[in-house]
C-alpha cells in the first residue's frame, strides 16, 4: 500500500489554495457582519483546494473507494459550492443533505431499523463543520485530529486502505491550515465544511460497521464540535430563538468575544481534540465497563467546561453593561 496519498493531498491543497487566493477580485468573499468574528472580507474558496487535495490523494486508492461515500460527498461539494457562489435556500440545502445521507445508508446495507436515527445523525454531522467554521484554524484543526484518529484506529485493525483514506482527508486539512491559521487568508466555505462534516459521519459509520470501533467512538472523537453545536442549538431552541439564523453564541465564539485571540482559542481547542481523541482511541480496546466510565468522565468534563464559559460570559456581560458609553 502506497504511503503517498496524504503527502499528495497536503501539497495539492496547500498549493492550489495559494493559487486561488492570488487574485482576490471577483472571488467569493466572506463579508463581515455584526455576527462575524473577523473584520475584513476573506476569500471563502478554501473548500475547492481542500476537495481537490482529497481527491488527488484518493485517486491512488481508487480500487478501495466506497461509491456510497465518494459519490454523495462530491455531490454535496458541488451543491455547497453553488451555495457559496449564488446562495441557496435552506430547504434546498437540507434536501441535498438528506439525499446524500440516504445514499450513504443504502450503500452501507445497514439494517433498516437504524436508518432513522442514523439519517438524523448524518445530517447533523454534515452541518457541524459549517456551524463551527467561524474562527481561524478551528474547523481545519478538527479535521486534522478527527480523521487522523479514524486512520489510526483503522491501522490498529489492519485495514491500511481505510486508514489511508482518512489520513488523506486529515492531510488535506493540514494543507488548508497553512492558509487558515491566524491570521486566516482564506476560509473553507460551505463547499469545504459541509463535505468534511459528511465525511466525518460517513467514515464513522463505515468504521463502526466494519467493527473497527464501537458506536460511541466517532461521536467522542468529534465531540468538541458536537457538544458545542448541539448544546448551543438546544439553548437557542429553549429560548424559542430562530435556530436557522446566524449568531455568535457558540462557546468558541464567546471565548473570542471575551478577549481570547483566534490563535489561543484554536490552540486550546486543539489540546481538547488531542486529549479526547487519544482517550477515545485508548477506550476502544477496553472492556464495556471501562468504556462507560470513560464516557461518563467526559460528560462531567464537558459539563464543567460549559458551566465555566457560561459563568464567565455572564460576568463579561455585567462588566460591559457597567461601562458607560462615550
Amino acid at each position: 500500500m502506497t504511503q503517498y496519498p496524504p503527502i499528495i493531498s497536503a501539497f495539492v491543497t496547500m498549493m492550489l489554495t495559494f493559487v486561488l487566493t492570488l487574485n482576490k477580485q471577483g472571488m467569493i468573499q466572506d463579508i463581515p457582519n455584526d455576527r462575524s468574528l473577523h473584520t475584513e472580507p476573506i476569500p471563502r474558496i478554501g473548500g475547492v483546494g481542500l476537495m481537490a487535495g482529497i481527491l488527488s490523494g484518493w485517486i491512488l486508492l481508487i480500487h478501495f473507494w466506497a461509491w456510497w461515500i465518494v459519490l454523495p460527498a462530491m455531490g454535496l461539494f458541488g451543491l455547497s459550492l453553488i451555495d457559496d457562489v449564488h446562495g441557496l435556500t435552506a430547504k434546498i440545502r437540507l434536501l441535498g443533505h438528506f439525499i446524500a445521507a440516504l445514499i450513504l445508508l443504502a450503500g452501507t446495507g445497514i439494517n433498516l431499523i437504524w436508518w432513522l436515527p442514523l439519517l438524523l445523525l448524518i445530517v447533523w454531522m454534515t452541518n457541524l463543520f459549517n456551524f463551527m467554521d467561524g474562527s481561524d484554524g478551528l474547523a481545519g484543526g478538527m479535521a486534522v485530529f478527527g480523521f487522523s484518529f479514524y486512520g489510526i484506529a483503522g491501522l490498529i485493525h489492519g485495514n491500511e486502505a481505510f486508514a489511508m483514506m482518512n489520513f488523506t482527508v486529515g492531510a488535506a486539512a493540514v494543507g488548508f491550515l497553512y492558509h487558515n491559521f491566524q491570521p486566516a487568508r482564506v476560509f473553507m466555505g460551505d463547499s469545504g465544511s459541509i463535505t468534511l462534516g459528511f465525511l466525518a459521519a460517513a467514515f464513522g459509520i463505515w468504521g463502526w460497521q466494519q467493527g473497527f470501533w464501537p458506536s460511541w467512538y466517532p461521536i467522542l472523537v468529534f465531540s468538541p464540535f458536537i457538544i458545542d453545536a448541539t448544546v448551543t442549538l438546544l439553548k437557542r431552541s429553549w429560548r424559542k430563538e430562530n435556530v436557522m439564523q446566524a449568531h455568535r453564541e457558540h462557546y468558541y465564539q464567546r471565548l473570542i468575544q471575551m478577549g481570547w485571540s483566534h490563535r489561543n482559542t484554536a490552540l486550546v481547542e486543539y489540546a481538547l481534540m488531542l486529549l479526547v481523541g487519544g482517550t477515545a482511541l485508548w477506550g476502544i480496546r477496553q472492556d464495556a465497563h471501562t468504556q462507560v466510565n470513560l464516557l461518563a468522565w467526559w460528560a462531567v468534563i464537558y459539563l464543567g467546561l460549559a458551566s465555566w464559559v457560561d459563568r464567565r460570559w455572564r460576568q463579561h456581560q455585567v462588566v460591559n453593561k457597567s461601562v458607560p458609553e462615550i
